[in-house]
């Protein structure tokens, strides 16, 4: 039989859109207490009144995740107004696309510096929360181009692989003390990020939804604490 969610903290990072608005809210539908991180400030508050609306409280927390003092500086109020975690997860990143020689080395920089410092700053920072309560869940999105890379790809590719090294490492080091650390790796999501403004609303639907995945992390965690799977992988049936 499973767990329950409800009562717990999350924080949740690139918050305030996309994956992680629909986490935030998923979330707060069950229950959850919800910290809510990304750049933009207005956003957030935005998407803390609507999780809000479900009875919890959340807390909006603007920083970059790739600069550590801001992250540091998010972190502690969160901790500070909302509780210690029990969830984590890391929706946060960015992509840059073009062939190896096209891509300027300070979008390769900016990749990098994104979603794999960015990733591991904000778990540094929470992840002694989570050891002082013996017990936690840390997800990490990270994408199919992080299991085989695409031409066109090469510095997203790099970051996601580097998240994939990262946190199964993570995962091996905080097994005995309760922390159990997911890694997904979607396909093509219809978010912001991914498409822009390219597709019509006929044309997102083919597509995995922020949604899907956010109620896919929602039963990941209701799973006994006793187990938990690692690593998956996400694909539309047939967005073609």
């Amino acid at each position: 039989m499973g767990q329950s969610i409800k009562g717990k903290i999350a924080y949740i990072t690139g918050a305030s859109s996309g994956i992680g608005r629909a986490t935030a809210l998923q979330l707060a539908s069950e229950g959850v207490h919800v910290g809510l991180i990304a750049r933009t400030e207005s956003k957030l508050k935005e998407v803390a009144a609507e999780a809000e609306s479900y009875g919890v409280k959340a807390v909006v927390a603007p920083a970059n995740i790739a600069e550590i003092e801001e992250v540091n500086k998010a972190v502690d109020h969160l901790k500070n107004d909302l509780g210690s975690a029990d969830i984590l997860i890391n929706n946060a990143g960015m992509g840059r696309y073009g062939t190896f020689l096209e891509m300027e080395p300070d979008d390769w920089k900016e990749t990098l510096e994104v979603n794999v410092y960015g990733t591991y700053h904000v778990t540094r920072a929470v992840l002694p929360q989570m050891i002082e309560k013996d017990s936690g869940d840390i997800i990490t999105i990270s994408s199919s181009s992080g299991l085989k890379g695409t031409a066109g790809s090469t510095s997203y590719s790099a970051s996601k692989f580097a998240i994939q090294g990262m946190t199964e490492a993570l995962m091996q080091e905080v097994r005995r003390n309760n922390i159990r650390v997911f890694t997904l790796n979607p396909s093509l999501v219809a978010t912001e990020l991914v498409f822009g403004d390219k597709l019509d609303e006929q044309d997102k639907e083919k597509y995995m939804q922020p949604e899907d995945l956010a109620e896919y992390m929602i039963g990941q965690l209701k799973l006994h604490p006793r187990i938990f799977i690692k690593q998956s992988l996400q694909w539309a049936t047939n967005p073609f």
